[in-house]
């Protein structure tokens, strides 16, 4: 695969709807989870939830950034201050480490005919890439720690270890056995 990263922007949102609809991704979540208080992401799941996520880029805030294999979005990473990612604070295991500023890169999704093709590792350094051009200077995501054995997608959809490892991230810390938290300084 010749993979490419571009910020989801209004230009390009069709490619992200494409990317979600057309592979069921999560059935209704458009990314809202981690964004949005339980009972609203509840009350918008699916269509709501879809319409928030296009006010997002519609309002030009760049929420993710998604991969190309030649023009077919095949990947995608949330990324943005993690203020932004109200549900982290709220969580035991992924709350602050500290009161530093950092941008978060929270959910990530491959399209099921790209997996295993280093979509995921490609999505980092773009997702990386894009807060540092934005002014980030720490990037953090919250992946998941499978011990190397298999996990199914739907519950990888923090990333796993070994990418963000990959991609120059370091553990930060660790509330729990397969959560760590880590960190990239830009």
């Amino acid at each position: 695969m010749a993979l490419t990263c571009k910020p989801v922007t209004p230009a390009r949102w069709k490619d992200l709807e494409t990317l979600f609809e057309g592979n069921g991704v999560c059935r209704g979540c458009w990314c809202m989870w981690n964004r949005l208080p339980s009972a609203d992401y509840k009350a918008g799941y699916g269509a709501g939830n879809k319409k928030a996520m296009k006010n997002l880029v519609k309002a030009g805030k760049t929420p993710g950034v998604l991969a190309y294999d030649g023009k077919t979005p095949v990947g995608w990473a949330a990324v943005g201050p993690r203020s932004e990612y109200r549900r982290l604070d709220a969580s035991r295991i992924l709350k602050p480490v500290d009161a530093r500023e950092t941008w978060a890169t929270p959910c990530f999704y491959t399209a099921k005919e790209a997996r295993g093709k280093g979509v995921t590792v490609t999505l980092l350094k773009a997702a990386a890439a894009h807060a540092k051009r934005k002014g980030a200077r720490l990037i953090e995501g919250y992946p998941v720690d499978t011990r190397g054995k298999k996990a199914p997608a739907a519950f990888v959809w923090w990333g796993l270890a070994p990418a963000f490892k990959k991609t120059g991230f370091k553990e930060v810390l660790r509330r729990s056995k397969t959560r760590p938290i880590m960190r990239k300084a830009l």
